[in-house]
């Protein structure tokens, strides 16, 4: 009995060293399986970051042909800009028949005009030209309505300060043959809050006023300097502004395209 215990254990031992071998053998074939594959396909590991890489390049190649396509665009914008800003270099005006100081800061959309008559200080900011479509329903009635339409005009806030600080303000649009007085308000030097300010009486409407009284407000105006020959004179001048200003924003743009 003792002697066939012993062969029992023996056998069992025997069993699971041949079982363990057996495992290794099988890890060993997979081992050897795996690295031949990878051997003959050693990108295979890399191959998501390679699809990464090649995706991240071409969105770049895109994007710089995009960028280059625009440049060439605005380069051509830029030239046709700059010759028209070329021929139409701005004419200075006589001193007599321009009374007026000019303030143009590039990059801004409008020009001050300041000046002082008898004791008076005249400031006019005078913006870029627009049409005409506000006053359109104004000129139904005017035999020349329809060409005035076609033509282009300045917006003017004309103020006259007095040395107390009371001051006129005139809310005007410049025509090439005509001004336009749009409105008319008084003004204190004194007001304290915004919220005063509009709650402020600025009067009635110009068009409702008295006729001679429109008539001698115009000429309130032509006395200090408002008059066609000025303003014909700022039209062309507004005109050559918006060409400057447009010049600066197309460098600009092509600044901001090649950073």
């Amino acid at each position: 009995m003792v002697f066939a215990s012993c062969i029992r254990r023996s056998a069992s031992r025997l069993a699971s060293v041949c079982g363990r071998v057996a495992r290794s053998q099988a890890i060993s074939a997979v081992v050897v399986v795996n690295r031949s594959s990878l051997a003959h396909n050693p990108s295979s590991l890399l191959r998501p970051f390679g699809s990464r890489s090649l995706l991240y390049s071409t969105d770049t190649n895109d994007r710089l042909k995009s960028d280059q396509t625009l440049i060439q665009v605005i380069d051509s914008e830029i030239k046709d800009a700059f010759d028209a800003d070329v021929q139409g270099e701005d004419e200075t005006p006589g001193s007599g028949d321009f009374p007026f100081k000019i303030e143009d800061n590039p990059g801004h959309r409008t020009v001050t005009l300041t000046r002082e008559y008898n004791g008076e200080q005249i400031r006019v900011e005078v913006s870029m030209p627009g049409s005409m479509d506000e006053h359109e329903d104004g000129m139904d009635d005017n035999e020349d309505g329809d060409e005035k339409v076609n033509e282009t005009s300045i917006p003017l806030v004309v103020t006259v300060t007095k040395k107390s600080g009371l001051s006129l303000e005139f809310s005007c649009t410049a025509f090439p043959d005509a001004i336009v007085i749009d409105g008319l308000s008084v003004n204190h030097s004194d007001k304290s809050s915004e919220e005063e300010e509009q709650l402020t009486y600025d009067g009635p409407d110009f068009q409702e006023l008295d006729e001679n009284m429109r008539k001698s407000f115009h000429k309130f105006l032509e006395a200090r300097g408002i008059k066609p020959s000025v303003t014909d004179f700022m039209h062309e001048y507004m005109m050559k502004k918006d060409s400057r200003e447009y010049l600066l924003w197309l460098k600009n743009l092509k600044n901001f395209i090649q950073e």
